[in-house]
């Protein structure tokens, strides 16, 4: 079932009748009973009571409680075969495991596997289906557990595989197994799942962001859906708005699933030079037959980069130099930014220079003001939104957006007031969800979305070893 159509509706229209301030009696602890939990970790209980001894603020304490271990208490599917583990990982209210939203959701985690082994199998176990995933189809953004399992989207049309749920091109779902297993090698020391197994899912991957690149043709993907949101389809005969081949890497569909308007999605592109330079050290330190293949890395990094640099920016009337969201390497270009991951605010978050480069603090500023058509206001919220979520109200607020802004402040005030509207925005569930209604946070999508609890859950995390002091207010 389609992402969109997980709507967490009227829900709590009781809840909407009550202030803010009485959503925090309705929170408490959420989470399922202990044996009820799909995995248990002891070192992440010990930082959940370690930081609920030391935020102030009882409420927050509690959404903190609930989100943070959200993905290990719901979504993940954990076992050992033969020595070997394995571990699949769904979003939350579908059966199905994203590569960008598995890796996104255990990511936080990761500090933690040199204090627990069975937190290091889970994720080493992850690492390794995504390798399978990948080597079954690069192209592919969702897979089941069960690989012979047929898609309900068996009839779109493209090369739909057994084992595959959805077959939407994002340059991104390729981008986040490599940032995970770059995260957990370089936090564990633990080489054991980046075998031949793995160099060649890492080979494949990087044969298609360069096939994606349509130098000489618009490579092997196709993808058209027959009904439904245009957004859930590809113009021209399935390959998209054509591009000018400039050295940046097409991206048929967003991190929302949804169609780009134009195919080198800035962000994207970003999130790849950081992740191709990844993974031509691990390469370079774990396979040192294979120096042709970092070297081919890091001169697709390099190549990509300077593309963004002449082709996806620009000056604005109003913010100057600053990124477009998207473009084709024509002239043509989208100015917006999208609360999903990557997206404008996100770049340094994922490794992308810092938040004090000039291009990053101009379009941070465009985001968060009214010139991006997805910024929404309201007397109590502000925030990106999503043209994932316009089908259903134009003014839906996407917490992921405003927790990716938190993250990436550098200003206490604003932090603070990321909080507050975090904690005013759960309805008196105790957990993140998509998105909510600027205008009432009771009318919200997807009650069930593991991905932005654990963000929130890492937002907490990284202010208390960054500014505790702001947990103790």
């Amino acid at each position: 079932m389609k992402r969109k159509h997980f709507i967490y509706s009227g829900s709590l229209a009781a809840l909407s009748l009550l202030p803010l301030s009485s959503w925090a009696l309705a929170t408490g602890n959420k989470r399922p009973a202990i044996g009820k939990r799909k995995f248990n970790s002891p070192a992440i209980e010990a930082v959940i009571e370690e930081i609920k001894q030391n935020v102030s603020d009882t409420e927050l304490a509690a959404l903190f409680e609930n989100c943070f271990p959200n993905t290990l208490d719901t979504t993940v599917d954990f076992e050992v075969k033969d020595g070997i583990p394995d571990t699949y990982v769904i979003t939350g209210d579908i059966d199905a495991m994203w590569l960008r939203d598995s890796s996104a959701q255990v990511n936080p985690y990761i500090p933690f596997c040199i204090k627990d082994e069975k937190l290091s199998l889970m994720i080493e176990g992850l690492i390794r289906r995504h390798n399978r995933c990948i080597l079954l189809d690069p192209y592919a953004n969702a897979f089941y557990k069960d690989e012979n399992k047929v898609s309900e989207w068996k009839n779109d049309k493209t090369e739909m595989k057994r084992g595959v749920h959805e077959r939407k091109y994002e340059l991104d779902s390729l981008c986040y197994p490599i940032r995970l297993a770059y995260r957990y090698w370089k936090a564990t020391g633990n080489n054991q799942p980046f075998n031949t197994e793995w160099l060649n899912a890492m080979k494949l991957a990087v044969e298609t962001m360069r096939a994606q690149q349509r130098k000489n043709n618009k490579g092997p993907y196709s993808f058209q859906r027959n009904g439904g949101a245009k957004t859930d389809t590809l113009t021209n005969n399935g390959y998209g708005p054509d591009v000018k081949p400039v050295g940046m890497i097409c991206s048929a569909f967003r991190n929302s699933d949804d169609a780009c308007t134009y195919l080198f999605n800035i962000p994207e592109n970003l999130f790849a030079v950081v992740v191709l330079r990844y993974l031509a050290e691990m390469v370079t330190a774990l396979h040192s037959s294979e120096a042709d293949f970092s070297k081919e890395c890091l001169a697709l990094a390099d190549e990509v980069e300077q593309a963004v640099k002449e082709h996806g920016t620009i000056t604005h009337g109003k913010f100057n130099k600053m990124y477009v969201y998207e473009c084709d390497g024509m002239g043509n270009s989208l100015l917006m930014d999208d609360a999903g991951i990557p997206g404008l605010i996100s770049i340094p978050y994922l490794g992308y220079g810092t938040t004090a480069d000039e291009h990053y603090i101009n379009s941070r500023s465009f985001a968060l003001s009214p010139a991006n058509p997805y910024f929404y206001k309201s007397e109590k919220f502000e925030g990106t939104g999503s043209p994932h979520l316009a089908w259903k109200n134009a003014d839906m607020i996407w917490p992921l957006g405003i927790i990716m802004r938190a993250l990436t402040s550098t200003r206490h005030e604003e932090i603070k007031k990321c909080l507050a509207m975090l904690k005013a925005c759960h309805a008196g569930t105790g957990f993140m969800h998509e998105g909510f209604n600027k205008n009432n946070a009771a009318d919200f999508t997807r009650h069930w979305f593991a991905w932005a609890n654990t963000l929130f859950g890492e937002l907490i995390l990284d202010i208390y070893h960054k500014n505790r002091s702001l947990l103790q207010q």
